[in-house]
């Protein structure tokens, strides 16, 4: 579902005649995939990207507290596992706040990003087979498909209406 977002998302997005902002919110909120969110964002625009980094970066960012605080509900032993990019983007938030004059250094990093990117979403795409959809089976794809459906409509119909917005 990831990939085909990547490629209708934008064209839905400029049917619908939404906003740089509101394409960027419906990206973070509809798109599971970070890569995705931020290959699709970019096809829209520069501001587009922006939002759906932000917001898609900062709805990650709660996986760490919802971990921490699941664990200590259970009593949980278990090692918790942090995504990597975490522990980056809150660097990069950082060094960009409180470091400006390392902007000649910043845009070398933002075109290894680049790169890094075009990389991620090929590896996700060579990664799908038939094979890998018939091990699945019918029922769970049918309902991955249903949810990101319901998750991708009532988004889109949340912001165009108002109800979320930055």
């Amino acid at each position: 579902m990831n990939s085909v977002a990547l490629l209708i998302f934008p064209a839905i997005g400029a049917a619908l005649k939404l906003t740089q902002t509101q394409f960027g919110l419906w990206a973070a909120l509809a798109i599971h995939d970070t890569s995705s969110v931020v290959g699709a964002a970019a096809k829209y625009g520069s501001v587009a990207l922006a939002v759906a980094t932000t917001v898609k970066l900062a709805r990650a960012l709660w996986i760490v507290p919802l971990s921490v605080g699941t664990a200590l509900a259970y009593r949980s032993k278990a090692r918790i596992q942090w995504p990597w990019f975490i522990a980056l983007f809150c660097l990069a938030a950082v060094c960009n706040t409180y470091l400006p004059g390392g902007a000649r250094e910043y845009s070398l990093a933002v075109k290894a990003a680049k790169i890094g990117l075009t990389a991620t979403l090929f590896l996700i795409g060579s990664g799908l087979s038939v094979a890998t959809i018939k091990e699945v089976g019918h029922r769970p794809l049918l309902q991955g498909i249903l949810l990101w459906l319901l998750v991708s409509v009532g988004s889109v119909w949340l912001i165009r209406a108002g109800w979320i917005a930055l």
